[in-house]
């Protein structure tokens, strides 16, 4: 019994050691405070060496999870990029030295005219605007860009002819953000308001002033941002197209067009912020036309002939001469200095432009030949009612629209005011006084609601009044539309991404 006892008391003791506090010291390198046994000493070894394998084991492991994140890491260096959000959706290879973005527009009008019933047809619903548009880059430093317009209203067109029409189709060296060569079919460097994207004007329709500037023309064009983005400037060479005039895709011309543009945030960089958004600059061009070149005339948009139009895209002036025809003659130059400042909610623009246009009468007896300085302004501003900032590239709200939860989106009013006179050289011979208005004054007033960066809602009135015209017999444009003051409401629904 006692032999029994005193076994089993040296198991016990045994079998106790691993967790006695002085093995655990003797384990984990800390001092003993109790003696140590020589069967003690052994098992003390056996635990080093067993926590040794257990932290070579470890080390491999984690070793491996190493050379697996790296692999995964490698491989996804090599992967293609696809990114999806309110910017459009962007697929690029890793190195983002080629990438292909999708965006659109789609826009819908309604023109709702007052005395219109010298005009039948001109009110109801257009899809002003329908482009898909394609850009990107290849080989890390060209861009390029293309956009065709499904829509009812591209220049030119009638309501009786919605015709596809490409607008921009361009390739981009981006050598460096100040120095830059842009080739193909794109927005001539010359009006303000003509440069800013559709998505992002006041109204739906640009004021009287875009009748005197060029709209897209092909041609080659150096430009790049100096200083920080404190200068922009543009220069270039191109087919050369009448006022308001969107080129087609081949232009044979004997006679090229040389379009400039400098534009200056003197203050992009002053620790005044009233002043950091305020940009002055100063557009031109120059070029000249053959005696049979009828695409130096103006657009042809609202009319038959070429002329200028109104705030609801009415022509209230022709080259209408009461015997022969216009062309285009001789030397055709611009000028253009232009203005915009925003401070917080607050926007201002405005620009001037001369157009100096030279014609010449055709099929006549007695040929006439001229040089008429038609000229325009506005001035426009905007305040956003619910306190986001006001740019050249819109406003985007600080909540979207959630009426679930109070959020309704940002709101902007606007007004704007516009004139262009036409040289009275232009009468008779070159345009009809009993038909043609010889100068257009126009007051507009509206409200843009932008309920994310993607949806926006417009509502705006438009007031035209006309010096000279119509006598009230005309039944078309452009005797009926000078006839009496055009009063007309917009709506926009737009979608742009």
């Amino acid at each position: 019994m006692a032999n029994r006892t005193t076994g089993g008391r040296a198991n016990m003791i045994k079998n106790r050691t691993i967790l006695n506090p002085w093995i655990l010291a003797a384990v984990l390198g800390v001092p003993a405070t109790l003696p140590l046994l020589a069967d003690d000493a052994a098992d003390i070894a056996a635990l080093k060496e067993q926590v040794q394998e257990l932290d070579q084991k470890i080390r491999i492991l984690e070793r491996q999870h190493e050379l697996e994140d790296q692999a995964t890491t490698e491989k996804d260096a090599t992967l293609p990029k696809i990114t999806i959000g309110a910017n459009g959706f962007t697929m690029s290879s890793a190195d983002t030295n080629y990438s292909l973005s999708l965006h659109g527009v789609l826009q819908l009008d309604t023109r709702t005219f007052e005395n219109d019933d010298h005009v039948p047809g001109s009110t109801g619903f257009i899809l002003r605007r329908a482009r898909p548009i394609m850009s990107g880059t290849v080989a890390r430093d060209f861009d390029f860009m293309f956009v065709p317009d499904f829509g009812n209203a591209a220049p030119g067109a009638t309501s009786s002819t919605p015709t596809p029409t490409i607008y921009d189709a361009y390739m981009n060296y981006r050598y460096t953000p100040e120095l830059q060569l842009q080739a193909g079919k794109f927005k001539a460097p010359i009006g303000l308001e003509q440069l800013q994207a559709d998505v992002n004007t006041s109204f739906n329709e640009r004021s009287l002033v875009t009748d005197l500037v060029p709209n897209r023309d092909l041609g080659v064009m150096l430009h790049g941002d100096l200083l920080g983005g404190q200068v922009s400037y543009a220069t270039g060479v191109f087919n050369g197209v009448g006022d308001g005039r969107n080129t087609s895709n081949y232009t044979y011309q004997d006679n090229r067009e040389f379009d400039g543009r400098v534009f200056v945030l003197p203050f992009k960089k002053s620790t005044t912020p009233i002043l950091q958004k305020l940009g002055v600059g100063l557009s031109g061009s120059w070029g000249q036309s053959s005696i049979t070149n009828t695409l130096g005339l103006p657009n042809t948009t609202g009319g038959t002939l070429p002329g200028f139009t109104t705030d609801g895209q009415q022509q209230f002036f022709a080259y209408n001469p009461v015997r022969g025809s216009v062309v285009a003659d001789d030397t055709h130059w611009r000028l253009s200095p232009q203005s915009y400042w925003y401070y917080g909610p607050a926007s201002l623009m405005g620009e001037y432009v001369i157009s100096d246009q030279g014609v010449h009468t055709a099929n006549t007896v007695e040929a006439h030949q001229a040089s008429l300085q038609n000229t325009a302004w506005e001035i426009n501003g905007g305040w956003v009612l619910t306190g986001e900032d006001a740019s050249y590239n819109g406003v985007t709200p600080k909540h979207d629209f959630d009426p679930r939860n109070g959020h309704w989106g940002a709101f902007q009013v606007v007004g704007r005011y516009a004139e262009l006179n036409i040289d009275q050289a232009a009468f008779p011979y070159f345009s009809n006084p009993n038909l043609s208005a010889s100068g257009a004054q126009s007051w507009a007033v509206g409200l843009n609601w932008f309920l994310n960066r993607n949806i926006r809602a417009n509502a705006s009135y438009s007031y035209t009044t006309f010096t000279g015209g119509n006598n009230g017999s005309a039944t078309t444009p452009p005797g009926s539309v000078s006839d009496h003051p055009e009063q007309v409401f917009f709506t926009r629904l737009q979608l742009s991404f």
